[in-house]
């Protein structure tokens, strides 16, 4: 009886083992997957350091949720109010040099950086795309619950941005990652309803279709 039950509790913690062995299989292949992605992003999007941008189009790898790249209007002006007054040469110079950290694949520090600038430059002509690169980052960095609030933001603070539509996509995202299933849809369908004819909208009724 004692052989018989230490032979059961062997095949017990096997199957443990075993299940244990899937999420870890299944936890890097989704990190893996987030890496790929913002690799994409940075290396479909981004203007080289030294390359000026017009007037009203930040630096920085203004890309869609397919990757394409997108030239954003003038953000939205934000509610909170910037403690120093706008020098767009100087903002330039930090939103720069928060994105050289995604680059470098230092998300940890970009994710820093972008926050830092955000508290520092709210009413930046950047503040929508460090918004939304401040979600990706953290999304990279698996950080859902920080990446949900920082897409959120995007669509709050700065509701006529051309990166609204992806942020929503992704918050659908990390909504579905984290659970959130009933609130998947309802993002999805806001996205295709209120910005018909984007590449977020196309992906959001695939995954509507599917769902």
């Amino acid at each position: 009886m004692q052989l018989q039950q230490m032979q059961e509790d062997i095949a017990r913690l096997r199957g443990q083992v075993e299940v244990q062995q899937n999420d870890i299989q299944q936890l890097k292949q989704q990190s893996l997957e987030r890496y790929q992605d913002l690799d994409r992003r940075i290396g479909t999007g981004t203007a080289p350091a030294n390359a000026a941008p017009s007037e009203n189009s930040p630096a920085g790898g203004d890309v869609n949720a397919a990757g394409t790249p997108v030239p954003p209007p003038q953000a939205a002006q934000a509610p909170a109010a910037s403690t120093e007054p706008g020098d767009p040469a100087k903002e330039k110079l930090y939103y720069d040099a928060a994105f050289d950290l995604i680059k470098a694949k230092d998300f940890d520090k970009a994710s820093l950086a972008f926050a830092a600038f955000l508290r520092k430059y709210p009413n930046s002509q950047y503040a929508g795309n460090a918004q939304y690169w401040l979600g990706e980052v953290n999304l990279a960095k698996g950080d859902l619950q920080g990446a949900g609030q920082a897409f959120a933001k995007v669509s709050q603070l700065y509701p006529k941005h051309a990166k609204v539509p992806d942020s929503l996509y992704k918050l659908a995202d990390v909504e579905r990652r984290l659970g959130h299933t009933d609130r998947v849809k309802g993002i999805l369908q806001q996205v295709v309803s209120q910005y018909p004819g984007t590449s977020a909208a196309q992906l959001a009724q695939r995954d509507l279709q599917k769902m």
